[in-house]
């Protein structure tokens, strides 16, 4: 659980914040929940449980325990509701309690995996926990029924009440909660959970439970973290990406004020450790390093881009992933031909709170403070480095500043912690990332080419469909021993699937149909920025298709209309037009775009109005976005997804890229690497089609995808010029 620490975390000179701590104490309360396949059975439990999802006190409260991670986006709420819709609790006594990854580890990973990624949250999360609620209820209604001595299927339950309608005789949660967790749970398999139709709690806007704290300042994060006796330190890599150090003297720095120590870190890094974090960065400023530089072949953007650009035309090292009809003889005798190539650069993740992790490592235990999106993946990551077992390394888990896949999968920055702090055994040690650090030695979004191609006939039908990407693989870069024969990376590819059982589904037909891969990959990290491969093949397509509505000379929402084969996917492009008012006049100088896409088992459809003046500037005035994700548990939490990511959308639109050259990253804070600001943020209309039908899809990640290419479409109707190269900034608009 994230309750007694070793040592307790406190806040200094922070006036407005107080440290709260999250202790769980059993002696007052029990646990109820199911048994999964994986779990341990109750008998081995250490505290008065029947399972462990739900724990009811005397006062009946309701503590709901939540494995996945929550960084803004409304895991924590939507997984509660979940859980206490089949509990029938009383939403108002509903508390939260995150566990820890050592908890889950002692208990025979009991919670299932914490990783929180790719729309994971709810998806993944929603069957067990929804039977953890169900079982807790089955047993607090046994424990009623053997204390009136009725039969359990003569009571009713509501907001906690137990009643037996017969007798007139009622209890609560927190009386029978003792002797409910004495009792066997049933097998989760023979639960039967609430009908849909029947819901009060999910399916409503109720209030996030993670925000009271957010407000009044008493949140902590883990850079807010003082632990006693702690110093600091600063990290410091190579400019280039796996370049090693040439020569090191850190003798001015030593002598700096606070100063404690300054190490090495396997010849590709130096820490500086000092009293407070802005000694260690002075004095990292006075240590005098060079850099092995000598190869920096493929390391500048003007090389990265030939050598995508090369994927696009090569035969070789290109994956064939659909090949549907025969598209080259189709498109020899088209009677229009449209061809087009688009590119989209690197991305940084640029979360507002920068890496950083707090250690403490001894010969035989570690322990570590830290924001991630992975809590069993730090764990895994402290015992490789240090060669400590996993029971042996304790991660202390906060909710992080920002996330978007740079805390998932990838523990970088708890490798660098740990690997300073064994320095100076048994002293905790907080590293902070500095902003520059952090933004050129993220894992960045994967730079990709594509070339389309299309076939018309001769009433403007399209026949043939052609994709080719080139890029960056994610898969490679994180596992550079894999066998990558054929190139094969399906994940890159996303949105782009023909199988009509995938959640990544391309959503336009034609009778021939061609998908490859080049797998063109540099020296840059890679990895999972929010939406993944999505926002850029939604790019491609949605652009693409506009290009091609033009060459038939037909409407844009008119002649997606006519290509899109899935029902669900049409009836969210049929609304979004529906509710923009699609074909109605506009202001003068305002134009509409639309764009359509369907990934992590959501079905998102944008129109957007924009203008643009006559210096180029682009205004976006409204955003109207339509998403069917299935079952929505919270429509509050979905209008704010969709809202987050117009906002992540257009800034990654308009301005967001990271270039490289001598091989290093040249974005380095927020006055290079523009965001959205405040007088900019469009009206944002947000229409949730939930259709249900047994599907859980995500929300933050496919409703991104939509939003640059109804930009972009927006401003080729106001302009006449399309756009094929992001960001927006580098285009020529009048």
């Amino acid at each position: 659980m994230t309750s007694s620490h070793d040592l307790k975390p406190q806040v200094k000179n922070l006036p407005r914040r107080k440290f709260i701590k999250n202790s769980t104490i059993l002696t007052t309360g029990f646990a109820l929940g199911f048994q999964i396949p994986f779990t341990s059975s109750a008998k081995d439990l250490q505290t008065l449980e029947v399972n462990a999802w739900v724990v009811v006190e005397p006062d009946d409260s309701c503590i709901i325990r939540i494995a996945r991670v929550e960084m803004g986006q409304g895991t924590l709420t939507g997984l509660a509701q979940l859980v206490a819709e089949e509990l029938d609790c009383d939403w108002k006594k509903v508390k939260t309690e995150r566990i820890s990854s050592n908890e889950n580890l002692s208990r025979k990973n009991i919670w299932g995996d914490m990783l929180t990624v790719g729309s994971f949250g709810l998806r993944f999360s929603q069957d067990y926990v929804r039977r953890g609620g169900a079982t807790a209820r089955a047993v607090l209604l046994q424990a009623a029924a053997n204390e009136w001595q009725v039969p359990v299927s003569e009571l009713t339950v509501s907001e906690g009440i137990i009643r037996h309608p017969f007798s007139g005789k009622t209890t609560s949660y927190g009386k029978v909660a003792q002797a409910a967790s004495k009792l066997t749970p049933p097998d989760p398999k023979t639960i039967q959970l609430k009908n849909p139709n029947d819901w009060k709690i999910v399916g409503k806007p109720v209030k996030r439970l993670d925000t009271k704290d957010k407000l009044d300042g008493s949140k902590i994060y883990a850079v807010d973290v003082q632990l006693p006796g702690m110093l600091n330190a600063i990290y410091i890599s190579a400019p280039v990406f796996g370049t090693k150090i040439n020569s090191f003297d850190s003798t001015d720095a030593f002598k700096m004020s606070g100063v404690k120590k300054i190490i090495q870190i396997n010849n590709e890094a130096f820490a500086v450790i000092a009293d407070t974090w802005w000694h260690a960065k002075v004095a990292s400023e006075k240590v005098k390093v060079t850099w092995d530089e000598s190869n920096l072949g493929l390391k500048s953007d003007s090389m990265i881009h030939a050598y995508l650009e090369h994927g696009l035309s090569s035969n070789e090292g290109v994956y064939v992933f659909r090949n549907e009809g025969n598209v080259e003889n189709d498109l020899s005798k088209a009677v229009k031909k449209v061809e087009a190539t688009y590119s989209a650069p690197f991305l940084a993740h640029a979360t507002m709170e920068p890496m950083n992790c707090v250690a403490k490592v001894s010969s035989d235990m570690a322990e570590i403070w830290v924001p991630t999106q992975d809590p069993q993946g730090a764990q895994l990551a402290m015992s490789k480095t240090l060669g400590l077992p996993l029971e042996q390394c304790k991660v202390n888990r906060y909710d992080p500043g920002g996330g978007f896949g740079r805390r998932g999968r990838v523990s970088d920055y708890v490798i660098s912690a740990v690997e300073i702090a064994k320095q100076m055994p048994g002293v905790p040690i907080k590293m902070i990332w500095t902003r520059e650090e952090d933004m050129t030695h993220g894992q960045y979004r994967p730079i990709t080419q594509a070339k389309l191609s299309a076939g018309l006939d001769d009433k403007n039908q399209l026949t043939s469909l052609k994709i080719r990407i080139s890029g960056q693989s994610i898969y490679a870069w994180r596992n550079p021993s894999a066998n990558m024969t054929g190139y094969k990376d399906d994940f890159q590819l996303q949105g782009l699937f023909g199988d009509p059982k995938s959640d990544q589904q391309l959503c336009y037909k034609a009778p021939n149909v061609k998908v490859e891969w080049a797998m063109r990959n540099t020296h840059v990290p890679v990895g999972t920025w929010r939406g993944v491969n999505v926002p850029q093949n939604s790019f491609y397509v949605e652009a693409f298709i506009e290009e091609i509505a033009k060459a038939a000379k037909a409407d844009s929402y008119e002649f997606r209309k006519s290509l899109t084969h899935h029902p669900k996917q049409l009836a969210t492009l049929n609304l979004a037009a529906e509710k923009a008012g699609w074909g109605t006049k506009l202001p003068k100088g305002v134009f509409r775009g639309i764009s359509q896409f369907m990934s992590y088992g959501t079905h998102s459809a944008a129109v957007v109005e924009l203008s643009v003046d006559k210096q180029g500037q682009v205004k976006v005035h409204r955003v109207v976005l339509v998403v069917d994700c299935g079952y929505a548990v919270n429509p509050g939490q979905i209008e704010a997804q969709v809202e987050g990511s117009v906002v992540y959308g257009l800034s990654a639109a308009m301005w967001g890229e990271c270039t490289i050259e001598r091989g290093r990253v040249k974005q380095k804070n927020f006055d290079t690497y523009r965001v959205l600001r405040l007088a900019e943020m469009p009206k944002v209309e947000t229409h949730i089609h939930s259709t249900g039908d047994k599907i859980w899809g995500g929300i933050g990640e496919p409703t991104i995808a939509v939003v640059a290419p109804a930009v972009v479409n927006a401003i080729y109707a106001a302009t006449g010029k399309p756009i094929r190269d992001l960001p927006i900034k580098n285009n020529r608009l009048i």
